[in-house]
């Protein structure tokens, strides 16, 4: 850390889309500023999702100390609002001991969290969470956009059209309040004790294709059908409204044939990082870098 002379807490996000490449450079980033790592990956929270949502591997895990990998079940509610709360209590403890911190993923909200922080809301009954879920795993995802087109279309149209629990987060608000999740959010960034430093991987779209499409690819081999299999009693958690899973349960459930739900996973996730990408674009503090650019990444978070 003395070569980066550093006088002041930093956190650099690397930010992009799913299978740009993230947790390969940030595990050379970590090595080479001597940091630790929290990720930002909501997905990658839950303990029984080890194939679907691309985790580092064991191996990665023993290279670098991980924050916020597998440490949840798929039985727990965990929100973007709680993550803010956790993630900035280990950032404080992490500075206590060196000056950065490397925090890595590509779930937006959860990045917004820390950047610029969230407005609170009131918490939701069990009881109303519970039968608007219940009548989600009932109706499916078009019922859902429809009820929030109507009661949140500010909301709707920002992106959050295909993000079911987004949408749930708004119909139980107004379920609850007769308010929408739009109507709490006041847009004023919390100011935060460290320096934000933003890191953005991408590349041309073709090879980005490519890589989405050989992860597809692995994830099957590696057993994300047997992995899904196991984890279909909890199809309706939020949790599991995924890219991977969602394809692979409509195959259990006869909907597709194995081949269909591959393609469907593939395009589905193409879809996906389509999204992530016009949300960080959005973003003007994000420096933009190819993946396999570490030395030129390393230059501008030394001179940042």
């Amino acid at each position: 850390m003395s070569s980066m002379n550093l006088d002041n807490k930093k956190v650099i996000f690397i930010i992009g889309p799913t299978a740009i490449g993230k947790t390969k450079l940030s595990i050379d980033l970590a090595k080479l500023f001597s940091c630790e790592i929290i990720s930002c990956d909501s997905r990658q929270f839950y303990k029984e999702l080890k194939i679907g949502s691309a985790p580092p591997n064991k191996l990665e895990l023993t290279k670098i100390k991980h924050h916020f990998i597998q440490n949840l079940s798929v039985e727990e509610d965990y929100s973007a609002g709680q993550f803010e709360i956790d993630a900035i209590e280990l950032i404080k403890k992490i500075h206590e001991k060196t000056n950065l911190v490397l925090m890595v993923g590509g779930s937006g909200l959860y990045i917004d969290a820390i950047c610029k922080g969230l407005d609170k809301t009131p918490k939701i009954s069990k009881k109303i969470r519970k039968e608007i879920n219940e009548e989600y795993k009932n109706k499916g995802l078009i019922w859902l956009q429809e009820k929030v087109k109507k009661i949140d279309p500010e909301l709707y149209f920002n992106n959050n059209c295909n993000n079911p629990q987004r949408l749930l987060r708004t119909l139980e608000l107004f379920s609850q309040t007769g308010k929408n999740l739009s109507s709490f959010q006041t847009k004023k960034t919390k100011k935060r004790p460290f320096k934000i430093i933003k890191i953005g991987l991408n590349t041309n779209r073709k090879i980005l294709y490519n890589r989405i499409n050989k992860r597809v690819d692995d994830m099957i081999e590696k057993g994300l059908l047997k992995e899904a299999h196991s984890l279909i009693n909890y199809q309706h958690k939020n949790a599991l409204q995924t890219v991977g899973y969602k394809e692979i349960f409509k195959f259990l459930e006869n909907k597709f044939s194995f081949e269909e739900a591959i393609n469907a996973i593939k395009k589905n996730t193409r879809r996906f990082a389509k999204r992530q990408l016009t949300w960080f674009r959005k973003d003007k503090e994000i420096k933009w870098f190819e993946p396999n650019e570490l030395n030129e990444i390393k230059k501008f978070i030394s001179k940042s």
